[in-house]
């Protein structure tokens, strides 16, 4: 049983600050946070889980039924990711491309406290725990002097291992050429390119990285993951999939535009991404995915497109994003409704299946956490699950450090405004592993 108190905050942001250093004690941390950016279906400010109680840590065979057994038998909140080659479980697929991080392919876990922050609002949830150490924890928490996180003089400038990238810009233009030439040979409309920028025998302060990295971009579903020697610092725009009772949202983005400092000609960028046919035609074809894996486990009737190619701006871009909602059929366990729509369709391509396997061929890296969800269960089998783009992963028994950027290539595609596409979106990571 969790033992809950309430607590009304006095200053929200400096508790939110005390609360991720208190944290850095754990081996399990699960930080997500809103940065308060205004969202029609947030539940929290953020949250914050850690210790774990119980854990599943599997590679991709069975492990959708695997992760549905865990969940139906803790009952509990639960926290955790899904990376990308569980695509392998949900169809007959492989992945062989080389993988310097040697992250599990899921791994969730049952936190022994729980903190869920909404406005002045905060719920500690303590899992076979006295109320004494509930109000303990949250004395020493709100006592804690907000220092920037320390950072240890880890690096000497000549030790520092330099990010490079795993392909050049000549290969990159190369195979986005090999991706349009399946396009125009009509093996499939549209598939998402990616490519890793690394860095190998580099030690980072995860917690300092993700800070900076944080504060560049101000995302709504920034999340910091640590899993033993396992770290992900994100700071992901896009939601992948949300359920509340019976109600599925899903949010694909699929446009992108750079950011101006002169107010009137950022208005331009953001009006010049709305009224664009290539990224128009993009979205749309993404959305149709959606919604056909959404058919596949939603009531009859129940899918619809509540909002079409609607532009949001973030500090570091603009995007177009549109919203998928369904009524989630009776008898249909929570896990099901992720593994009939995983991988999402912003990161794969139309045909889906097609789309992945031409990405297995062309990409040069193994696509681990990077394009899968970091999320949580309820203990009623709601969830929320963010899409893991924006985002610097790090294992610090190897000391390697990789973020991957891509995007999506249709018969418009022009391979030198792709490539500079990706450029835009690595800017804040590479600025934050400075």
């Amino acid at each position: 049983m969790r033992t809950k108190i309430t607590y009304t905050l006095k200053e929200q942001l400096k508790f939110k600050q005390q609360l991720l250093q208190w944290s850095k004690q754990f081996e399990e941390i699960a930080w997500l946070d809103s940065n308060n950016y205004h969202q029609d279906y947030g539940e929290f400010d953020a949250l914050l889980a850690v210790g774990a109680f119980t854990a599943i840590k599997t590679d991709y065979h069975q492990a959708f039924a695997k992760l549905q057994e865990y969940q139906q038998t803790t009952k509990d909140w639960i926290f955790g990711y899904l990376s990308y080659d569980l695509k392998n479980d949900v169809e007959r697929l492989s992945s062989k491309n080389h993988d310097g991080l040697d992250f599990p392919d899921l791994y969730f876990f049952q936190p022994q406290k729980l903190f869920l922050l909404k406005g002045d609002q905060l719920e500690m949830h303590y899992l076979n725990m006295l109320d004494d150490e509930i109000e303990e924890d949250f004395t020493e928490i709100s006592n804690l002097p907000i220092n920037q996180i320390e950072t240890r003089q880890l690096e000497t400038e000549n030790s520092k291992s330099k990010i490079q990238a795993r392909i050049s810009k000549e290969e990159y233009l190369q195979k986005v050429g090999k991706m349009l030439a399946y396009i125009q040979r009509g093996d499939i409309y549209e598939a998402n390119f990616c490519q890793e920028f690394f860095a190998e025998n580099r030690e980072i302060e995860p917690f300092k990285v993700f800070q900076d990295l944080n504060e560049l971009s101000g995302p709504p579903f920034a999340t910091f993951l640590k899993l033993e020697e396992h770290y992900l610092l994100s700071a992901s725009p896009e939601r992948y999939l949300k359920k509340s009772g019976v109600k599925l949202i899903s949010q694909p983005i699929k446009g992108t535009a750079r950011r101006s400092q002169n107010p009137e000609e950022d208005l331009e960028i953001a009006e010049e991404l709305s009224n664009d046919p290539k990224e128009q035609s993009e979205n749309v074809m993404i959305v149709d995915l959606v919604r056909n894996d959404l058919s596949k486990i939603a009531k009859k009737a129940s899918v619809n497109v509540d909002e079409l190619c609607k532009v949001y701006s973030f500090k570091q871009v603009h995007q177009m994003i549109s919203t998928i909602s369904a009524e989630l059929d009776d008898g249909i366990p929570p896990v099901e409704a992720l593994r009939a729509t995983f991988p999402m369709g912003s990161m794969t391509g139309a045909p889906k299946i097609s789309a992945m396997k031409i990405i297995e061929e062309l990409e040069e890296t193994k696509r681990g956490l990077y394009s899968g969800a970091v999320g949580y269960f309820t203990p009623n089998g709601d969830f929320d699950f963010n899409v893991v783009i924006r985002s610097i992963l790090y294992n610090s028994a190897k000391k390697h450090v990789s973020f991957s950027v891509g995007g999506a290539i249709t018969a418009g595609s022009k391979p030198e405004k792709e490539y500079e596409e990706c450029l835009l979106k690595a800017a804040a990571m590479r600025q934050a592993l400075k």
